[in-house]
């Protein structure tokens, strides 16, 4: 309601809070998609679609993002329908203006990203089953926003600058979890590249981004999803249990862990060369606690390409 306040401080108060909002909702997909909510697949499933309107990310049903979620836990990679990176390379033009947002902090490659779930369905052949959503859901969306703004003006400017740090948030949680391999096969049955990487190569090539460690309550703000070890060690768990594991499996043990004062700087240094980086696999991102650990861009789980 505060983002429909004629009182411009508080619709300015009401950005983080509808940002951290679509945060949350975000991560009970996520939830959702480890059977952590419900014990009923059809239950988690729907609590996931309301999620997904919440978060704006229900242009792709929740069963296309678990696909690759999951994907991404069994083959041990970074599975993708296609790397954006050559092909972002070879238009310069595009790639520059993309560059000169990202400069001034604006997520664009993450916009970019986002902007492909609606489009891919009218460009690939194989994605045309999901045409008939992404045409429903934008009427709906708009229908919706614009009646949003005839009750206040405000909307225009409060739900797009929320929108930028949600994704901002979710990006940056993302880039430094893992140093994994990208394989162009989201499209395609497992292969053998699926089973070219073991459990002690996932441990080796995940990060906890906690936060905080003096302060665990912090990282609630992301719902725990910075325990990153030790979800890819207990998937099924939900995210309230995670903390408690941690201590349990690693202890004092902080060979896999990163903290939040030594990634922003990281965050911030490189957010330009991040765009078409790619990390080698077992990088020992910790000589120097992550400072100099690009990471990668693009590898967000909301996005089902």
């Amino acid at each position: 309601m505060l983002a429909l306040t004629d009182n411009p401080w508080l619709a300015l108060l009401a950005v983080p809070l509808l940002a951290h909002a679509m945060v949350i909702a975000a991560y009970m997909v996520h939830e959702a998609a480890h059977m952590a909510v419900f014990k009923d697949k059809k239950h988690n499933r729907w609590f996931a679609e309301c999620m997904l309107w919440i978060c704006g990310m229900n242009y792709s049903s929740f069963d296309d993002i678990a696909h690759k979620h999951n994907r991404h836990h069994s083959d041990r990679a970074d599975i993708v329908s296609f790397d954006f990176r050559p092909k972002l390379a070879n238009h310069p033009k595009f790639l520059r203006l993309l560059q000169i947002l990202e400069w001034f902090y604006i997520p664009a490659l993450e916009l970019m990203m986002h902007a492909l779930v609606v489009i891919l369905p009218f460009i690939k052949p194989d994605r045309k089953q999901r045409r008939t959503r992404v045409i429903v859901v934008s009427l709906v969306r708009v229908s919706l926003f614009s009646y949003l703004i005839y009750l206040s003006l405000a909307v225009l400017w409060v739900y797009p600058l929320a929108y930028l740090l949600f994704l901002t948030v979710m990006r940056f949680m993302d880039v430094h979890q893992h140093t994994y391999e990208l394989y162009e096969t989201l499209d395609q049955k497992r292969g053998p590249e699926a089973r070219l990487r073991d459990r002690a190569f996932e441990s080796h090539n995940t990060y906890s981004n906690l936060l905080s460690v003096s302060y665990p309550w912090l990282n609630l703000l992301v719902l725990n999803f910075c325990y990153h070890n030790v979800h890819h060690d207990k998937q099924l768990e939900p995210w309230y249990r995670l903390p408690k594991l941690h201590q349990q499996l690693y202890g004092d043990n902080t060979e896999q862990l990163l903290t939040f004062r030594h990634l922003v700087k990281s965050f911030h240094k490189y957010r330009i060369p991040r765009m078409l980086n790619a990390d080698p696999i077992d990088l020992n991102v910790k000589k120097d606690e992550g400072e100099s650990f690009i990471g990668v861009d693009g590898v967000s789980f909301l996005t089902a390409h």
